[in-house]
């Protein structure tokens, strides 16, 4: 007998609290938990790749921060920890609970896929759901394997996928004026 989606167990803020230390990380998305391992050098090099060049162009135009892996809390059951994210000085000043989260979207979202369907559909499906619904304003989705980047822009209250770029390309953002990064660079 299938049992009634009504029954599902709905995850919140205060169970993370409960989950033991771990070197996993742990989301929520619609009551949702999310679970995933640490992940592979080329992941990791590509966050800190993307965090440096947007941090740069933050502290040179003055325009905002630039964090990695920030825990963003919108509700009780939607609970993630983007990979990198950009946010104005503007939003930052009503962005931050009392324990330094961030509960209002960032402008800007970047998520570097992990290997494995789960893990793609998680950043391709279900957190680009999350973001456009959230009111995130570009949304980047970066594959360090195959060295491209995805950049998703708010049109008519959607997050839609308006290019991608390879090595050879520049990224640039009406979001970011004045930045622009060589793609290769994301991956060295």
């Amino acid at each position: 007998m299938n049992q009634p989606v009504t029954d599902r167990i709905r995850w919140t803020s205060a169970d993370l609290e409960l989950l033991p230390e771990s070197s996993n990380r742990y989301e929520i998305i619609d009551g949702e938990l999310l679970v995933t391992r640490a992940p592979h050098w080329g992941h990791q090099n590509a966050i800190v790749n993307t965090a440096a060049e947007l941090r740069d162009w933050s502290i040179a135009t003055g325009l905002g921060k630039t964090v990695p892996a920030p825990g963003v809390i919108f509700s009780d059951t939607d609970n993630v920890i983007p990979d990198v994210v950009w946010i104005s000085k503007e939003r930052l000043a009503i962005a931050l609970d009392k324990d330094g989260h961030l509960t209002i979207a960032p402008e800007l979202i970047v998520e570097v896929l992990s290997p494995g369907t789960q893990n793609e559909r998680r950043d391709r499906e279900t957190k680009l759901k999350l973001y456009t619904e959230r009111g995130v304003q570009e949304y980047w989705i970066l594959d360090w394997r195959v060295q491209q980047v995805e950049v998703y822009r708010r049109e008519r209250a959607t997050l839609k996928l308006i290019t991608t770029l390879f090595p050879s390309d520049e990224l640039t953002s009406p979001l970011l004026p004045g930045f622009t990064c060589s793609v290769a660079r994301l991956f060295v």
